[in-house]
Parts: structure tokens; C-alpha cells; sequence
């Protein structure tokens, strides 16, 4: 009888060691490690997958851009690409009742009056997603349902139904019985990912893994899951909100960072067309402390309020409080607005928000942050119809945001009527309706702000 050998897994990293320790010793991570039981095998699991594959001449290989089904949701097409990749695996990651199921299962109603589908339930009974269904008011007579958490069953309905599309929900509570783990486990879930993917790969069908997140709002599982998807989607959104943001973190078959809006009724997921409404407070009069920001989230512009709240601090050390923007440039703006403009906060509480939720990243939100903070504190509001956006240095330069032509157009469009952007932004033909004030430092900007209103 073979003899049973015993390791101890890591469930932050998927590293094994030998003995139990209370650190694992190839990510760092305290009390980690989990009793694992591997069964031996003559024949690897893996062997009846993998197979011999010729060396080829890069240059010798034909390449065809590869078809995509809609989806029939825009803003999911929008977010993929495009569209449904055959043969692709997609992981979608979000918190708990954020609307991850709903969203696919509406996905997969529209997909099933054009190709089979196969929704794979795990966390949920038939009649539960039968519910679900019945509640949004789907017409779910071509979707195929099955409940199942075995590996191996599952593989062998893809194998039978060859559905073009399947749903996994979640990937988290599959378990295969090659292995001894409980499922939700690293090593579950590494091994059940990389069978399903090799499966997508080989048939063609395209598999959507709906993930967990952990409290910090990262993916749940080893980090080579997301290595081993061609898609990493994220749903973002506050709860206490009717609006959802699907973001692409990874995508082989389109752009990064595209964002898709959705809002959340009782009929489930819909596209919003116009999302730059939801982000822009709709205020009777002018306001201190406002400032409109034009972003650009992977090929679509958007154009987001940033709010500035600036108080006279009553402890020793003022707050620097950002939502929804980059915490640590916040300090480092009030520095160079003390340094290069001669406005004092030091003895100021600053808060900084982004209306609506969203989150941006890009240093362009420097210039607006810093329009915010001027404008509260001196609590004079900026002109109607100003819109803005640029990186700061911390030499006092403005340095150019790309893409600035269609962010201008955005605003435009919108009905803004001035525009405060980098001097190396400056558009060549003038824009219809948009008075453009191109500055290449952040004095300049306020100086020319200061002469023309905000005095």
C-alpha cells in the first residue's frame, strides 16, 4: 500500500512546506498553513490534458482576430472588449450581494436566444436561482441550469451539453477528489480553475468564474488564479447605492481599465448611457469648494465633481482625508500649494471627496483637487461651467493627461464653457462652445483664476 504523504499549504500564497510553522516560509504570512493530504498516483491528473505541441516559426503563424459574441448587455461588452471570446475564462470578483450573479444571469438570458448556455450553481439551489429569475422577470426557457460542486460532473456536462458560454458561481465552493482539501482551499481552487481553463481552451467554450473577495477587497485564493484567466473584472459600488462599477483589471482581448455603469432596479442590472450625470452634483447655485474633473477610464471619458472641504483644525495635527482618490498625493499637493502658490494649510483640516463613488486613480485629478481646495478656502466658488484636469509636480509644473482632445470634447458636449488644462493639451482648432485656459504651472493657473473670478 502506498504510503500517504502529508503537507501543509499556505492559503495566502499556495506555497507547501514539509512541517507545520507558524510562518510560512515563502510569503511571510502568520499561521497560514493547512494540513494537506496528497494521494499518490501512477498518472498525473494533468496528463490526460496536456499534450505535444510542435515548434513553429512566429513569423510562419497565421493570425486571425478572433470572432466575440455580444453579450446583449452594452456595458459588459463594453468592459470585455467588445464582446464574449471563444474558448477565454473570465474571473469577476466583488463584494457580497453587489449583484455579480444577477448581472451574469441576465448575461446569460440575453446569450440564450442566440447560442447554448449553462449556468453552474454552487452557492445557491436550482430553485433559488429559479427565484432570482422569476423576480427580474427573465425569460430563462434556453437557460440551462445545474447545481453541482463535483469537478468531474461538471467537467463532464461541458464535455456532453458543449454549451458556448457556462457560468461558474462560484469558483470557491468547487472541490475535486483528487485532492484531500476542503473547498474554498488553495489548492482547490488552483486545481479547479486550471482544469476548467484547459477545458475552455480545448472546446472553445467560454467559462465566466464568479470569485470572492477577502475584507481588503482583493480576490480571494492563490494570486495565480488571476495569472491563469485571460480577464480579471471587478465590481465595485457602495451598497447603500443604486449604481454599480464594472471594472477590467486584466484583459488579453481588449484594454485595461475600462469601466461599465450600471444601476441597480428591481428588474436587476441596467446600462447607464450618460454616466458623467451620475457623477456631477446637480446644485441650484454655485457652490465653494467644487471643482469638475475630466478623467478618462480606458477609452471612455467621464467627467466626475470633486468636492473640497477646508476647516480651521482643532487638534495639533490637521486631517488629510481623501474618498475616492489617492490618499497619499493629497499631502503632497497641499505641499506644493504652500511652496509654489503661497496658500497656508497647515493649520487646516482638508477633506477631499469624488462624488457618485467612483474611484480615480490618475494623477490627472491634481489640478482639480487642488481648484477644490483653493475654492474652500477662500470659500468663493469657481466659475460656473469650469471644468479641469492635470498632473502637478512637485517642481509646481502642469504636465500633460493623455487623451486630452476627447476629454475636452466630453466637456463640451456636456455644456461646460471654460476648461483649465496643460499647457501641452492645448487643442490646435478651438472647440465650439469651450474657452480653453492652457497653464503650465500651478501659480500661473491660480494667478489667471484669481484675475478673471476668483478674487
Amino acid at each position: 500500500m502506498a504510503k500517504v504523504k502529508t503537507t501543509f499549504v499556505c492559503n495566502e500564497c499556495g506555497g507547501t512546506s514539509l512541517k507545520w510553522e507558524g510562518k510560512c516560509p515563502h510569503c511571510g504570512s502568520w499561521n497560514s498553513l493547512v494540513e494537506s493530504i496528497e494521494s499518490p498516483s501512477s498518472t498525473h491528473r494533468f496528463a490526460a490534458l496536456a499534450g505535444a505541441s510542435p515548434v513553429q516559426n512566429l513569423a510562419d503563424i497565421e493570425a486571425r482576430e478572433l470572432p466575440r459574441q455580444p453579450s446583449g448587455i452594452a456595458e459588459f461588452d463594453r468592459v470585455l472588449g467588445g464582446g464574449l471570446v471563444p474558448g477565454a475564462v473570465v474571473l469577476i470578483g466583488g463584494d457580497p450581494g453587489i449583484g455579480k450573479s444577477t448581472l451574469l444571469l441576465q448575461a446569460l438570458v440575453s446569450l440564450s436566444h442566440v447560442v447554448p448556455v449553462l449556468y453552474v450553481t454552487g452557492e445557491e439551489s436550482a430553485e433559488q436561482v429559479a427565484l432570482r429569475a422569476r423576480r427580474l422577470e427573465l425569460e430563462t426557457g434556453k437557460v440551462s441550469l445545474l447545481a453541482e460542486i463535483r469537478l468531474d460532473a461538471i467537467m463532464a456536462t461541458l464535455a456532453d451539453k458543449k454549451p458556448a458560454v457556462a457560468v461558474i458561481d462560484s469558483i470557491q465552493t468547487l472541490y475535486s477528489p483528487d485532492l484531500s482539501a476542503a473547498p474554498g482551499s488553495v489548492s482547490q481552487v488552483r486545481e479547479c480553475a486550471a482544469q476548467l481553463t484547459r477545458l475552455a481552451k480545448q472546446t472553445g467554450i467560454t467559462i465566466v468564474f464568479i470569485g470572492h473577495v477577502t475584507k481588503e477587497g482583493a480576490l480571494a485564493g492563490p494570486r495565480v488564479l488571476e495569472h491563469i484567466v485571460d480577464s480579471v473584472l471587478y465590481f465595485e459600488g457602495d451598497s447603500h447605492s443604486s449604481f454599480r462599477l464594472v471594472r477590467a483589471i486584466k484583459n488579453r482581448f481588449g484594454a485595461v481599465n475600462e469601466l461599465g455603469v450600471f444601476a441597480m432596479t428591481d428588474r436587476g442590472l441596467k446600462g447607464v448611457s450618460n454616466p458623467s450625470a451620475l457623477f456631477l452634483s446637480q446644485h441650484d447655485q454655485s457652490v465653494a469648494g467644487s471643482c469638475v474633473m475630466a478623467t478618462q477610464e480606458g477609452t471612455r471619458p467621464l467627467l466626475v465633481e470633486i468636492q473640497a472641504l477646508v476647516d480651521t483644525a482643532h487638534a495639533p495635527n490637521p486631517r488629510r482625508l481623501s474618498v475616492g482618490l489617492e490618499g497619499t498625493r493629497l499631502a503632497m499637493l497641499l505641499a506644493v500649494l504652500h511652496r509654489h502658490a503661497g496658500v497656508v494649510t497647515h493649520d487646516q483640516d482638508v477633506f477631499v471627496n469624488a462624488v457618485g463613488g467612483v474611484k480615480i486613480t490618475e494623477p490627472a485629478a491634481d489640478l482639480p483637487v487642488l481648484l477644490a481646495i483653493l475654492s474652500s478656502l477662500h470659500n468663493r466658488p469657481l466659475p460656473k461651467g469650469l471644468v479641469a484636469f492635470g498632473e502637478v509636480g512637485l517642481a509646481g509644473e502642469i504636465r500633460p493627461a493623455p487623451r486630452g482632445q476627447e476629454r475636452l470634447k466630453e466637456a463640451a458636449k456636456l455644456g461646460f464653457s471654460l476648461a483649465i488644462i496643460p499647457k501641452a493639451n492645448a487643442p490646435r482648432q478651438p472647440i465650439e462652445g469651450l474657452d480653453v485656459w492652457p497653464v503650465d504651472r500651478i501659480d500661473a493657473a491660480i494667478t489667471r483664476l484669481r484675475d478673471a473670478a476668483f478674487s
